[in-house]
Formats: structure tokens, sequence, C-alpha cells
């Protein structure tokens, strides 16, 4: 069935409700062209409705007189009496622009623009409004599209396929709307339930449901998560002079109330600042609505653009409160061209509600059971917002599509398709195997993560695998196995190693797991694995640097994590290793350095390898980051942080004659850690720790307090590494240590000062790194650096001292997002 045809069978259904008379129309500007999401308001009442994108709209009204108010951002408001029956009736709206008058503004030559004083007193006024409607709960109906214009065949050379059956670059690739309550009670309290939701072409899905309001009260403003770390400052901050000029545009009357159109501007480039309109009403200097802009010179992320539209409207003769809100993002990045509309329409609004004892705790968002089930002929009826045609056309498509792609064909269709081998996949990115009906799949590592070399077992083949089983049929089910083998062996020592990974998760509503690993494989002298294999290949073959060190063991581990609420997680595990010494067996590299020479395969703290023995220990331990947020799903929770830190406790036993154990110690660590946002002038990552052995009666080596050192160009974990310690130097056994991880992200801050930084949005980062054993032994790494270079790229500068040990400096490069492959 052609869609067009499909409209004109499926609107006139749309349009159909409880109401005995339905007003519906369009939404144009005086040249006919189409005012998406302008609002529509019934006079003396705050019913009303907002258009579609397409400028259309539709609103139930029991029969009598009323006076229906159209507006829309930019233009004059316009006002019809109707009458309203049984029969449906057709109400057009034609808005022409806004006619601003200068006529009682005088501007003297060199004087300021009158613009200023009112924003002066906007400024005034702005900390009252912010805290004015302090209390308040209302529904939100939530609108979300994502469109492409144009999308790349491939990207890194696999082929990109939405596996929607259609092949036209212009495209909707996602859809979904959502009715929530949402309530506050400032200053931290905010809870939105969702009452019903859906999503194209998934019917287990929750839609996008986020109906807070953009305050522009607000100092800084804070849109999305990964905008601008900073946020951006609001044309009325309490220091938005020294940010904007001003320039007034015109006044105009709405109610009887005068109007002031002002133009916001940003004095420079690269700030994290809006451009665009804010109108302000005279007298009582509030926003009347606002029509701004974030581009790439507003230090943007990721988005290239992002328009806000807002409209506020009375709510009693003091109140005002928001009545629409749209943010239109767009972005082009790899060849794909996308932009979007993401609609909030704000009703039934209630000041100073009496909410109950409990109402506010850790649930910011939940979604009731059901709200994801509503049918068709519900959202017809409680729709505040048309649908388009091509959105009607895509809820038909997808939901159809969903259907098929459950039938056995389809399945071993797709499994077909996905699991081509590839030359890029064998390589590069590990080749997957899926069967999408038992809903289980397999993958493989690439070979670039499977070959390796090292000077104990030369020529490395590390064949590693994992297949994954969904245990249940819903897609967002924690009830999963997985099953890992890995298979290592080494052509200069002949030795074979084989071990498998089994791993349990389940947890209605808080995430838990049960592992269990086993066989034969190859450690780090630190488990804690911080050398990577790829980059010992790269330090031995080429600079002659055999910086790991290694050993065997057979071993067993069974461990458990279980989530207990509250934004708590506790674990404990149990630990065998049968220990073998290792020994160098090549010498081979590419490049020979006369002065260099291999060092024997055990840290530098030993005089001589270990003899085989026998470790079994026990750990327990509990994280715990109290105030924690959450998202509740009728059968599971999802925690989103919180604004403390989090804490980390564990202790560990070494337990003699257990399995012919040799150990015996009791060793502890205490560490908390937080990312502090401090919005204008960056950010700042922290990660403290502090630790040491109880008792020592027996302790080797793989058992030893180590930090994390790291010998090579690229860098490693910066919150729990150090940049330029040698690796074992430092291992140690005694009773007390701490350590210190810190880093300030500027995010532009400073940097958009220098003209060619700025144009790169390249951001400086600073910090240091330590740790304290005693007054002679210590450890500190200031450094200083530049990050988001190429968006994955960071360089610093690194400067590591050491009491008794002449200071060293280095480069180190660091990669976000990019696997380096395995370390063991």
């Amino acid at each position: 069935m052609k869609p067009s045809l499909l409209f004109l069978l499926i609107f006139p259904l749309c349009l159909l409700n409880a109401h005995a008379g339905r007003v519906a129309g369009s939404v144009t500007d005086d040249k006919g062209n189409l005012l998406p999401f302008a609002s529509i308001l019934v006079k003396g009442t705050t019913k009303g409705t907002t258009a579609n994108n397409e400028g259309r709209y539709f609103i139930g009204l029991e029969p009598g007189t009323y006076t229906i108010i159209c507006q829309y951002v930019g233009y004059k408001r316009q006002e019809k009496i109707i009458d309203v029956s049984n029969e449906d009736l057709q109400l057009d709206f034609q808005l022409s622009l806004q006619e601003l008058s200068m006529a009682a503004v005088v501007i003297k030559p060199g004087a300021e623009d009158p613009a200023y004083e009112i924003i002066r007193n906007a400024i005034k006024k702005r900390e009252y409004y912010l805290n004015q409607l302090d209390k308040f709960q209302c529904e939100v109906y939530i609108k979300g599209q994502l469109r492409l214009r144009n999308y790349p065949k491939k990207l890194f050379g696999q082929t990109v396929d939405f596996e929607d059956g259609d092949t036209s670059k212009k495209k909707i690739v996602f859809l979904s709307e959502t009715i929530a309550k949402y309530s506050v009670d400032k200053p931290n309290k905010a809870k939105i339930e969702v009452l019903s939701t859906k999503v194209s072409g998934q019917s287990d899905g929750y839609g996008f449901s986020a109906p807070q309001i953009v305050s522009f009260y607000e100092n800084n403003i804070q849109i999305g998560g990964n905008l601008n770390a900073r946020g951006f400052i609001s044309p009325i901050a309490g220091n938005a002079l020294n940010f904007y000029r001003y320039k007034l545009e015109g006044v105009f009357i709405e109610d009887g109330k005068e109007i002031n159109k002002i133009k916001v501007i940003p004095k420079r480039k690269y700030e994290p600042l809006f451009s665009g309109y804010i109108n302000i009403t005279e007298n009582d200097w509030r926003i009347h609505s606002v029509q701004l802009q974030l581009t790439k010179e507003s230090q943007m992320e990721l988005v290239d653009t992002l328009r806000i539209e807002q409209l506020h409207m009375p709510y009693d003769t003091d109140i005002w409160v928001i009545k629409s809100q749209v943010i239109y993002p767009s972005i082009k990045i790899f060849g794909f061209d996308a932009y979007g509309s993401f609609v909030n329409v704000y009703s039934k609004f209630e000041i100073n509600p009496e909410f109950a004892k409990k109402y506010f705790n850790s649930t910011l968002l939940k979604f009731y059971e059901g709200s994801n089930k509503k049918p068709a002929d519900y959202w017809d009826s409680i729709r505040p917002v048309p649908l388009q045609l091509d959105e009607v056309v895509d809820y038909r498509k997808k939901d159809s599509l969903e259907q098929i792609k459950k039938d056995p064909q389809y399945l071993d269709s797709l499994d077909k398709r996905r699991n081509r081998i590839t030359v890029m996949n064998v390589l590069m990115r590990g080749q997957s195997f899926s069967r999408e009906k038992k809903r289980e799949s397999f993958n493989i590592n690439p070979l670039l993560r499977t070959m390796s070399y090292n000077t104990v077992e030369g020529l490395v083949i590390n064949l590693r695998g994992n297949y994954f089983k969904r245990l249940d049929s819903s897609s967002g089910s924690r009830r999963s196995i997985s099953i890992s083998p890995v298979i290592r062996y080494g052509f200069s020592n002949d030795h074979l190693n084989a071990y498998s990974i089994f791993n349990y998760n389940y947890g209605k509503k808080y995430r838990s797991s049960i592992q269990f690993s086993g066989g034969k494989r190859v450690f780090q002298f630190n488990n804690a694995n911080p050398v990577l294999a790829l980059d010992n290949s790269v330090a031995t073959l080429f600079w002659e640097r055999n910086y790991m060190k290694l050993y065997e063991a057979w071993f067993a581990r069974l461990g458990f994590v279980k989530g207990i609420g509250e934004g708590a997680t506790v674990s404990a595990s149990m630990s065998y290793q049968d220990r073998l010494p290792l020994e160098n067996t090549s010498q081979y590299v590419i490049k020979d350095w006369k002065e260099k020479a291999f060092t024997p395969n055990y840290p530098e703290i030993m005089s001589a390898n270990f003899q085989r023995h026998q470790a079994f220990s026990i750990s327990l331990g509990i994280q715990w980051r109290p105030g924690g947020r959450y998202i509740e799903y009728p059968d599971r929770k999802i925690g989103i942080g919180s604004k403390y830190p989090t804490f980390n406790v564990s202790f560990t036993q070494g337990i003699e004659n257990v399995f012919s154990s040799d150990v015996n110690f009791s060793k502890w660590y205490f560490g908390v850690n937080d990312n502090l946002n401090l919005k204008l002038l960056g950010n700042i990552r922290y990660a403290l720790g502090a630790g040491g052995f109880i008792s020592r009666n027996n302790v080797e080596v793989p058992d030893f307090t180590h930090f994390n050192g790291n010998q090579l160009f690229l860098a490693n974990d910066y919150m729990g590494s150090f940049q330029l310690l040698p690796y074992y130097r430092y291992s140690n056994t005694d009773r007390f240590y701490a350590k210190t991880h810190l880093e300030h992200h500027y995010n532009g801050l400073l940097t958009n000062k220098i003209p060619l930084f700025r144009r790169l949005n390249w951001h400086l980062v600073t910090g240091a790194n330590s740790f304290y054993l005693s007054s002679d032994q210590y450890y500190i790494e200031p450094f200083v650096g530049l990050e988001n270079i190429l968006k994955i790229l960071r360089v610093d500068f690194v400067w590591g001292i050491e009491k008794g040990n002449p200071s060293s400096t280095g480069i180190r490069i660091g990669l976000r997002g990019i696997n380096r492959g395995d370390n063991d």
C-alpha cells in the first residue's frame, strides 16, 4: 500500500477521540511557510497543544465559545473567537513577523544600547525567578526524532546497514513518544514518572524521557551530558555582561504587556556562549521566550549546531510557567548527516503540591509496568501533537518489520549476512558469529590481538574467543552466560597453556554475577597486568626492552559480585595458584642495540627467580557510592551516578596449608574516587588510596603491593598508573602506603584564548600522580598536556621525581576509545 494512501486511511482515525468537538488546522507565516511546533492556547485557561513539525495541530474542546491563541516565537500572536459544537472545526492561523516598535526608544549617538539596562534588570530578578517556582508538578509530552539526510555506504571498511530494508539516504532512524509526570521540589529533588512511552520498531523499548526544563535563570546551563562539560553561560547570568553584547531589536505588545526583543551576541568566539534572541517583559523583567543557538564556536562537542526555542506563559498574575521547549540538534560526522527535533509540551501544572513523605527517593526516572504497552488508540486519544505523514509510515513500517524479524527464516538470513568473514574483521576487529534464534553469539579475537612476542615465550599465539548467550527473550534481560576459552602457545619455550573463564550474570533489580575460571595460564608478576602484550612486543623487538615479567600457574578462581542497592556492591573471591617460574628463552630482535641487553625474567627487586610454590587466598570487598540515583524499569534498576564520591574497601587473606598453600599474609586497601564538575573551570578527577599489610609472615612477590608503572611511550590508565615509574621498583610489603592520582581537565578554558588551539579545539590538562611509603621512599609525578586532539589523542609531558634517583621526564600519548590489545 502506498504511504500516501495509507495516510489518507489512518489520519482521520488519529483525529477521533472522546471530546464532543475537535478543532484542527495548520499554522503558517504570511508567505504560506509552515511554522513547526507553534503553541495553541485556550485563553483564560492553561489548556493548549502544540503543532507538529509540519505546523499541524488539533485540540479537543467541549461545546462552547472560546478564544484560541496561536503563538510562535518571533511572530505576532493571533487570537480567534470560535464556537465549538459537536462537529469538527477547521481553524487555520497565518502569523506575521512580530512588528517591533522603537518609537518610545531614543538612542543618542555613542550612548549605550537600551538592551543593556533591560538585561541588568533581568539579571537582578534572575535569582528571584529561579527560586519562585521551587515546588511544582506537571505533565509533559515528549517526542524525539532523529533523521538522516545522508550517510556513507561503509564506515571503517564495514557496510552501513540499518537492517530496515530501506536503501534511501533520507530516513527516520529514531522516533519515540513519552508522556510523563514531572515533579520538582527545589533545590535538589526531582522525579520523572513515565506513564506511557513508545519507540518505533521496538515494542518492548522505552522512549526518550527527558522533561527537564533548560532554565536560562541558571548562571550555568547544562544541556545533555556530552555537549560541553563546562556548561554554557546564560544570557542573563550574573556575569553575562562580561561575555555578551546586546542589541534592542524592538518592543511588541502582548496582552497589554510590553515585551523587549533583544539580540544576544557573544563578545568572543570559542567561548561556551549562546547567540540569537531572548524576549524580556518590561517592568517585571522575566523571560517571555527564547530563540537561541549553539555552534562549534560555542565549544560544543559532537553536535555541530543546536537550536533551542522556549515559550513561557502566565499561570497566574505573578507566576509564569513554561509551555513548550524544542531542541533542534544537527551533526555531520564520518559522512553521516543527521538532524532532529526533541519537543516537550508542558501542561497540567500544579504549584506547591503536597508530596508524600518518601515520594522523592533514589529513583530519578521510573517507568511503570505496562507503560510501553499502550495500544494505538490510546496514543491517538492522548497525543497533543499530531503525527506527520512519514512518522505514521515509520511506526507502521518498523512495527511490521519487528514482527518479521522474529520469523526464523529472517533470523537465519540475518545471521548469514552478519556472519560473513571479512579481512578487516580477521585482522583488526575480530570475527563474530551470531544465532539470533537462540540469542547467542561467538566472537574470535583478531590477529592483531592474537600474535605477540616476548623474551620468555618468543613468538606467541594467543587464541581467545567468547561465547555469549542471553537466557531470556527480553532485550533488557540481565540473565546471561558467557564462556571465554583461551589457548596460548609459545614457540620458543614450547609451552602450551589453556584456560577458560565462565560468567553467569543475573539480578532482577541490581546487577550480580558469578565467575569461575581455571586452567593453566601465563601471569605477569603484577597480576593487574600493567604491560600490554602489543606494547611489550614493540619495545622488545625494536628497543630491546623486555618489560613484561612472566610466570606460569595452574590456577582456579571463583568470584561473586552482587549489587545490594543504594549504590552499594559487595564482592568475594577465592583464588588458588600453583606458580611455576619461567626464564628467558629468546634473544631475537629486529634492531640490535649494542649498548642494551635483556634483563632476567623477574622484577628488579629480586636477585633470583622464585621457587615453585602454591598460593591460596580469599578476598572480600565493598564498593559504595552514597546518594546514588537510578533509572527504574519494571524489572531492573540502572545506576546513573551520584554527586558523592565512590568508596572502595577490600581485604585479602593468604591462607597457609590450604591446598598446600605456602603464603600467609593479610592486606587491606581503602580508596575513594570522583569526578568533580567545576562547570566553567572544567572538571577535576581524583583517585585516592591507602593500604598495606597487616601481617606478612610469608609473602611471595606476586602478592606484593605493586604500583602500576609505565616505561612505554603510550600512556596507561590515567587514574590508576604512574606514567614514568619503573614497573616493580617500589613493589613492597610495607604496612602502610598512600597514593594519589589527580587531573584537572580545563575543557577549553585558557586554550580558547590561543587562536590555533581554540580553532583546533585542543584542551589543556594538568595534574599529578604520587605515592608515599616513608620519608625515604616516595614518588611525585606532575604533568601537563593537551587533549581532544583529533577527538581521540592526548599528549602529556611528565616529570618524575623520586628520592635518591635523578628526576626523569618523558612524553606519553593516550588514545581514547582504542583497544590496543589484551595484556595476557
